[in-house]
C-alpha cells in the first residue's frame, strides 16, 4: 500500500402508460405461490393471453415497454420457487419469459414479445371461498406507433426512488478523522441475473464478494460500509445512486464480472465516467423529475435545465478528478497484490451508476466469467478475499492521496 500511496502522491504533484390494481383492495397476505400447471401464456395471430393461477390474491401492476417490446407484471409478492418462466410459454408471439425478485417485497415477470402487442385488459378474480386467485392479462397486436404511445413506466413516482426527503438534504463535508462512508453496489440482482456461465450467475457472485469486501473494509477500520442490496433483489440504477446519497457516501463502488461471447479477455478492469459522456450525462440527469436526489446539498426541483446542467458540471469539476485518482489507486492496489489485471485496466464509460455528480464513483469488473481462469478465481473464496484486501489497500491509499490533493487546493 505504501508504494501505491507514493505513486498516487507523485501523480498529484505532477498534475497539480399502465394498468395498476390492488386486486380488489382486499387484505391479502404478502406472499402468493404460482400454480405452474394451471398457468400459461397462449396466443393467436393477433393476441397474447397470460393466465396465472395464484394461491391467493396480491396487489399487482401490468405495463408494456419498447426496445425491445415486452410486457411487465409486478406483484406484491409471488414466490417463483421451482418455476422456469419460459416453460409457461405456449405461443410464438412470445420469445422469452423471465421471473424473479424485483425489489424488497416485490417480484416481477417479464414477457418478451415477438411484436407490438399493446395491453388490452388485466383482471384478477379471487375465489371468495378458497382465496385462490386467477389473473388474466390480454394484449392485442397494434402498429409500432400505437405500441410506443401506449408503452412506458407507470406514473408511480415513489416506485423506484427513495421516500421524499431521504438523501436530499445538504451533506456536510467530511471532517478529518471521520469514518469514510463507502457504498458497495453488487451488480444486477433479482430478475436481472447479469452474466451467466453454466450454474455461475454474476448477481450471486457479486453479492457474495460485496459481503466479503465489506468485512475486509470494516476490519481495516475507519470506514462505514453500506450495500445497495443485501439479498437477491432487483435494484434500479436510479435507486442505487439514491441509496448512496442517502448514506452520505464518500465513495461509490459498483461490482461486476462481465462475459464476452466473442474474443478473449481476462483480468480486472476499472471504469470511471468518461469525459465525453459527462455533458450527455448532465443533460439526461437534469431531465429527471426528482431532481433533489441528483446533487446532495442542492435542491434542483424547479430549476431549469441550463442551470441544473451548470451546477452539475461544477460539481464534477471537483468530483471527477477524485474518481479518476480512485480508479488509478484501485488498479495499483490490485497490481501490488499480484492479482490479474486486464491489458487495459483503466477505462472510461458512461455507465448510469457512475453519473452522480458529487460522489466519486467507480465500476469495477473483477474479471470475465467467460474466461476459465477468471471464473475459477471468482468462484474461489480465498481468491476473493485477496482481491478484497487489494481493493481495501487501494481505497486507503486513495484516501491519503485525496487528502494531500485537497491540501494543495487549499494552498
Amino acid at each position: 500500500m505504501i508504494r501505491v500511496c507514493l505513486a498516487l502522491l507523485g501523480a498529484i504533484w505532477l498534475a497539480t402508460g399502465a394498468v395498476a390494481q390492488d386486486a380488489g383492495g382486499q387484505g391479502f397476505g404478502a406472499l402468493a405461490r404460482l400454480d405452474a400447471a394451471a398457468s400459461g401464456i397462449t396466443g393467436t395471430r393477433s393476441s397474447v393471453k397470460i393466465d396465472l393461477a395464484l394461491s391467493q390474491g396480491v396487489p399487482y401492476r401490468v405495463f408494456t415497454l419498447e426496445d425491445p417490446a415486452r410486457a411487465v407484471l409486478d406483484f406484491r409478492e409471488v414466490n417463483w420457487a421451482d418455476v422456469v418462466g419460459n416453460a409457461l410459454n405456449k405461443t410464438d408471439n412470445v420469445t422469452d419469459v423471465r421471473v424473479g425478485g424485483f425489489r424488497p417485497g416485490w417480484s416481477r415477470m417479464v414477457v418478451d414479445l415477438a411484436g407490438p402487442f399493446a395491453l388490452q385488459s388485466a383482471d384478477m378474480r379471487v375465489d371468495e371461498t378458497t382465496g385462490v386467485a386467477a389473473l388474466r392479462v390480454q394484449l392485442t397486436r397494434v402498429d409500432e406507433a400505437e405500441f410506443a404511445a401506449r408503452s412506458g413506466l407507470p406514473a408511480s413516482p415513489a416506485w423506484d426512488v427513495l421516500p421524499e426527503g431521504e438523501g436530499t438534504g445538504a451533506r456536510p463535508a467530511r471532517q478529518d478523522g471521520a469514518p469514510l462512508v463507502i457504498v458497495l453496489d453488487p451488480g444486477h440482482g433479482g430478475i436481472d441475473p447479469g452474466a451467466e456461465s453454466g450454474a455461475v450467475v454474476e448477481k450471486d457472485l457479486m453479492l457474495s464478494f460485496a459481503r466479503q469486501l465489506k468485512e475486509v473494509l470494516l476490519r481495516a477500520g475507519g470506514v462505514e460500509v453500506t450495500l445497495t442490496r443485501e439479498d437477491d433483489s432487483f435494484v434500479s440504477l436510479e435507486r442505487r445512486v439514491a441509496i448512496a446519497h442517502r448514506a452520505g457516501a464518500d465513495v461509490f463502488l459498483s461490482l461486476h464480472a462481465d462475459s464476452l461471447g466473442e474474443g478473449t479477455a481476462r483480468g480486472a478492469t476499472v471504469y470511471s465516467l468518461s469525459a465525453d459522456a459527462s455533458d450527455a450525462a448532465s443533460a439526461a440527469l437534469a431531465e429527471r423529475h426528482n431532481r433533489a436526489d441528483l446533487l446532495a446539498g442542492l435542491d434542483l426541483t424547479g430549476t431549469d435545465d441550463i442551470v441544473a446542467d451548470i451546477l452539475m458540471d461544477l460539481a464534477r469539476m471537483e468530483t471527477q478528478p477524485r474518481a479518476d485518482m480512485l480508479a488509478r489507486a484501485l488498479v495499483l492496489g490490485i497490481k501490488e497484490m499480484g492479482m490479474p489485471l486486464n491489458k487495459r485496466p483503466l477505462r472510461g464509460a458512461s455507465f448510469s451508476v457512475l453519473k452522480s455528480p458529487d460522489i466519486p464513483s467507480i465500476l469495477l469488473e473483477l474479471g470475465f466469467i467467460s474466461d476459465g481462469r477468471d471464473l475459477d478465481n471468482l468462484a474461489d473464496p480465498k481468491w476473493r478475499d485477496q482481491m478484497a484486501v487489494a481493493i481495501s489497500d487501494g481505497i486507503k491509499a486513495w484516501l491519503i492521496a485525496d487528502a494531500a490533493a485537497a491540501e494543495l487546493v487549499r494552498q
